[in-house]
């Protein structure tokens, strides 16, 4: 089977982004599964059940999110009901939502486990042994391909975690940073790894915001506010092929511009 999966879609021009280049994407790659982190969505940061449903509309199966998933109060309904959107499975238990799902694609049952790492970001557990735990779980209510978007900022914290569940889980893609990274590679025992698939938005600006308020956040070390930037957007991310037993056989970046 085979895992399309979208880097961090930002806000408006990340959404049209996707919905103008996803349909033809799913075209050529025939992904199974199509899975993307919305939790920028909504004006860069958190997502809603309309942001949300515009990427259900373009072609997305499931949504995983991360820090900002909270950001807007009125979503925590609807986090907490859409069984197609998954937060971080390592926050608090009684926290809005649900930290994993399981997806049938192809004939499998899709266990997707969104996790956040603990270095710079707050979490209730240790994506370690949360890990651990909650692939079993998924594993005891019948996934036979398990799939992980951790969502963490150092970059040495993805590449342990990759380590970590390699050759248990099909895929262990990053999220957050919004830069594609060039290690993409199917670890040893057999899984797919990224450090950060990348973003569904604006190269113009700063990690998907306006280059000029960046600036002058850097330059001033003043509070800033920052708005999406719109200009060369492009769509990032990465396809998994899977075999038989649950494991890669190859993972490949997905980098298209949306003009």
């Amino acid at each position: 089977m085979r895992i399309l999966f979208i880097g961090d879609i930002v806000g408006g021009p990340g959404r049209r982004g996707l919905a103008k280049l996803l349909p033809g994407l799913r075209e050529e790659l025939e992904p199974d599964l199509t899975i993307a982190n919305g939790e920028n969505a909504a004006g860069g940061v958190g997502i809603t059940e309309r942001t949300a449903e515009e990427i259900f509309a373009a072609g997305v199966d499931l949504i995983t999110t991360g820090n900002h998933v909270y950001r807007h109060r009125d979503a925590y309904g609807f986090i907490d009901d859409c069984e197609r959107l998954i937060r971080p499975a390592n926050y608090p238990r009684g926290n809005p939502g649900r930290g994993a799902a399981i997806v049938p694609a192809a004939g499998r049952n899709v266990g997707v486990l969104n996790l956040s790492g603990q270095l710079q970001l707050a979490v209730a557990r240790s994506p370690f042994p949360a890990a651990d735990a909650e692939l079993a779980e998924l594993e005891r209510r019948g996934a036979d391909v398990l799939f992980v978007d951790f969502h963490a900022e150092v970059t040495s914290e993805k590449i342990a975690m990759g380590w970590h569940l390699d050759g248990r889980v099909a895929a262990v893609l990053g999220t957050h940073t919004h830069v594609p990274t060039a290690d993409a590679r199917v670890l040893p025992g057999g899984t797919a790894f990224i450090t950060d698939a990348g973003m569904t938005g604006s190269r113009a600006g700063v990690i998907g915001v306006r280059r000029e308020q960046a600036l002058e956040s850097f330059r001033t070390q003043m509070p800033v506010k920052f708005d999406t930037a719109d200009e060369d957007v492009w769509v990032n991310g990465v396809v998994v092929d899977v075999r038989d037993d649950g494991l890669a056989n190859s993972i490949e970046q997905v980098l298209v511009p949306a003009a």
